[in-house]
């Protein structure tokens, strides 16, 4: 456990940030939290600040091919719409804001332990450690905006994000909400092929 204390960032809310966080960064402006509902057909993650109070919620339409997500804020103004899109070898997630702003991810990012991922139509990097589940997000100027944390073996699939951008939290928190579904995505496609080889055997 000694090991992961240090490498890994995860936090529950009401804790102090993450020394390593601070000692590099700085204090965070404000940290929000995410949990998974487990054990629903309609996808949904709640979004919750340092107080355990509700800010955020994004609810992905069941069935669908395309993850079609939308996030809202607590009182149902329109935050973001996410849709995934399989084009070439990559899976592709294209983000649209409420203010019309647009951008994408794609699962390039996971082909390494750790690998940096060009925001396409912002020109922010997000630099990812798959192994320690912490994602660092850097903007056009190579300043940290945000850094993500995910909680080692949760049912409920817990993530930590401290914002030190503040005029960028509802844009972090469309990219958190991405990131969690490219790491579901993943998850589900290793379970599938490691399924399908062990049935051939």
């Amino acid at each position: 456990m000694g090991v992961f204390s240090k490498i890994h960032r995860y936090r529950e809310a009401g804790q102090e940030a993450n020394v390593n966080n601070v000692e590099k960064f700085g204090t965070p402006v404000l940290s929000l939290f995410t949990t998974t509902k487990v054990f629903t057909l309609h996808h949904h993650i709640d979004i919750t600040d340092a107080n355990e109070q509700i800010i955020y919620q994004a609810d992905t339409k069941f069935p669908s091919l395309h993850d079609k997500t939308d996030i809202t804020t607590i009182s149902g103004g329109q935050v973001a719409h996410i849709e995934r899109k399989l084009l070439s070898l990559h899976e592709r997630h294209f983000i649209t804001m409420s203010d019309g702003t647009e951008f994408q991810l794609s699962n390039e990012l996971f082909h390494f332990i750790q690998d940096i991922t060009n925001i396409e139509g912002l020109g922010w990097q997000l630099r990812g450690n798959a192994l320690a589940l912490n994602f660092e997000l850097y903007d056009s100027d190579g300043e940290i905006i945000a850094v993500i944390s995910q909680k080692m073996l949760s049912i409920h699939d817990k993530y930590c994000v401290d914002i030190y951008k503040k005029e960028y939290e509802q844009i972090v928190i469309a990219i958190l909400i991405t990131l969690q579904h490219m790491i579901k995505d993943r998850e589900a496609a290793k379970s599938a092929s490691t399924s399908s080889s062990s049935s051939g055997n």
